[in-house]
């Protein structure tokens, strides 16, 4: 029987011209720890230029440059992926930042491990190091630390295999008052992230998934017990090389404490508006349609809520006067403001009552309206008038009146009336003013005929000219409208010489 044939010898120089072009690094080492060959990505990987500059052996090398893992650890004499082959362990993919000792603020990242070349360990025909340059990833991946961390915008890394968070911005610890050593580790559910929101467990599917969560409102647990309306989505990333999901959140607490004090404040007018002594009517603007009125506006008007919701203020004839309600309404949609405006309210049963008008625009959900504002004043109108009758009166005959007493009581008469007439004695012609004094002395038209010598036709005609140009339309408020001016009367005794006109 013949013996089986040994394996073929490696031919070195065949391997090392098939390996020189390999992108990964490669080191070969002998079992003395002496560095006997390296491709040009093991020297570009190490920024040198030759092979004598990552040292002659396993002590220069370790004198030259130093390593140490992720975390900052220094790796001490003996572990050193090259020293580990030397020893004959197995180095499989462990992650290093290396520096020079002469430039330490020059740093890359090597993912290295152990290659042996032979049928027998002890005796192997080579020791190779493999180095793979995650230099970029880590530089791309400390750049998006970076970027996450400092983005104002809340946001948590979860991974997915296990559903525990492993990043917390500042964002999130100031928005959920959750210290992030709090957060770290701790698993989606116990962290309760969709725990408030209507869509949760379609949320929670997705991310079981591996897939994009879409923008959903959530209600976030925040450290004191309460919650934080947020939008929260989800995005999956890779994070050193494992699945992740980016959550980002956005605030939304905000809008909804607005909310909640915008519909406190609108609770508290309703309120008031409601139970408000004073008529109030709220209309749109567009068409002057009511669209709420409260019970004394009800009261006044003699009508039910449903005759006047819905149904403008001309489709109910609510005002007398047509023509003072357009140009109210005018005012109105021309931004302008009504004030006080006197204006008579027809009521159900056909008669009036009289009323001083305020209205302003408003907004109301959006919408211009106007809000309306009504002061029954009949009872004082009434007053006011009887008043006057009584003033006018006793001034009917002034002439056991002092001045001052008629002029106090001719103020109080303007007062009461609030208007002025703007004529004054100078726009009076002779014949008005010689009227004007015979009406101030008591005389009757018969009277002042036969003092000026005129028939009584003429004389009611200078009357009723006399009447018109002051602004008055009987005897006693002329009296008034004269003694207001300090207007007297004149002399009989002077009047009864003059001749016939």
């Amino acid at each position: 029987m013949s013996e089986p044939e040994s394996p073929p010898k490696i031919n070195r120089s065949v391997l090392l011209q098939l390996i020189v072009g390999l992108s990964d690094g490669l080191i070969l080492v002998d079992k003395g720890g002496q560095i006997t060959w390296a491709n040009q990505a093991a020297l570009d990987m190490h920024r040198v230029g030759e092979l004598a500059d990552l040292g002659s052996d396993i002590g220069e090398y370790r004198r030259r440059f130093t390593l140490r893992y992720r975390n900052n650890h220094l790796l001490e004499q003996g572990q050193y992926p090259i020293e580990k082959l030397i020893a004959g362990e197995t180095v499989d993919d462990v992650t290093v930042e290396i520096f020079p000792v002469e430039t330490p603020e020059t740093v890359w990242v090597h993912t290295v491990r152990s290659l042996v070349i032979g049928d027998d360990p002890e005796d192997a025909d080579l020791l190779a190091l493999i180095i793979r340059d995650e230099t970029p990833r880590f530089e791309a991946e400390e750049r998006f630390e970076s970027a996450f961390n400092a983005n104002p915008a809340p946001g948590l890394i979860c991974r997915l295999e296990d559903r525990r968070f492993i990043r917390a911005n500042l964002g999130f610890v100031e928005i959920s008052g959750h210290p992030r050593e709090d957060v770290i580790g701790r698993t989606i559910d116990e962290i309760g992230l969709f725990s408030g929101c209507e869509t949760g467990e379609d949320a929670l599917e997705k991310f079981n998934e591996g897939r994009y969560i879409r923008q959903r409102e959530a209600l976030l647990p925040t450290a004191d017990g309460g919650d934080r309306l947020v939008i929260v989505a989800g995005e999956p990333i890779q994070v050193f090389e494992e699945p992740c999901m980016l959550f980002t959140f956005a605030d939304l607490d905000q809008r909804r404490k607005a909310q909640n004090a915008l519909r406190q404040s609108e609770e508290r007018f309703s309120k008031s508006f409601r139970l408000s002594p004073a008529p109030t009517a709220i209309s749109r603007l567009k068409d002057f349609v009511f669209i709420e009125v409260n019970d004394a506006f009800l009261q006044l008007c003699e009508r039910k809520e449903e005759e006047v919701i819905g149904r403008s203020a001309a489709e109910l004839h609510l005002w007398e006067d047509i023509a003072a309600r357009r140009t109210l309404e005018q005012t109105l949609k021309d931004n302008g403001l009504v004030r006080n405006e006197l204006m008579r309210i027809r009521l159900k049963d056909g008669s009036f009552a009289e009323c001083q008008v305020s209205a302003e625009r408003v907004e109301i959900n959006d919408s211009q309206c106007v809000i309306w504002a009504l002061q029954d004043v009949t009872e004082r109108r009434r007053s006011e008038a009887e008043l006057i009758e009584a003033i006018e009166s006793v001034m009917a005959d002034t002439s056991w009146f002092s001045r001052s007493v008629v002029e106090r009581l001719a103020t109080l008469k303007q007062k009461s009336t609030g208007s002025v007439s703007r004529a004054q004695l100078l726009d009076l012609t002779d014949r008005e003013r010689e009227i004007l004094g015979l009406i101030c002395n008591g005389l009757s038209d018969a009277e002042m005929g036969e003092t000026l010598h005129l028939s009584k036709n003429t004389i009611r005609n200078h009357v009723a000219s006399l009447y018109s140009k002051i602004g008055v339309n009987r005897r006693s408020a002329a009296i008034i409208w004269a003694r207001e001016r300090g207007f007297t009367g004149t002399s009989p005794k002077r009047l009864g010489k003059r001749k016939p006109a």
